[in-house]
């Protein structure tokens, strides 16, 4: 309880994890109910290049993942880099 009241140990990185899940699951939604707002703006299935746009709309979907999961994995990086340093001075 100590190390948590001076901040020597955060709660963060658990926190971070749980976020990052609800992401995952919570930005398709997203993405799912906004598809009318996307299929006006792409006019995506009057046109013959139906393939090539849901090609492009599949291609955006794993971008987004994959920038989600790479912006978690910066943040807990930072904090495991600051609990190795720590553990270091301790030494």
């Amino acid at each position: 309880m100590y190390d948590f009241l001076t901040f020597n140990s955060f709660i963060t990185p658990k926190i971070l994890i749980i976020v990052y899940y609800l992401g995952v699951f919570f930005l398709p939604v997203v993405v799912w109910r906004y598809r009318k707002k996307i299929k006006i703006f792409y006019d995506a299935y009057k046109s013959e290049n139906k393939p090539i746009i849901m090609l492009y709309m599949f291609g955006v979907f794993l971008l987004m993942q994959l920038f989600w999961r790479m912006m978690f994995e910066m943040m807990i990086g930072y904090f495991d880099m600051h609990t190795y340093l720590h553990q270091m001075v301790q030494q």
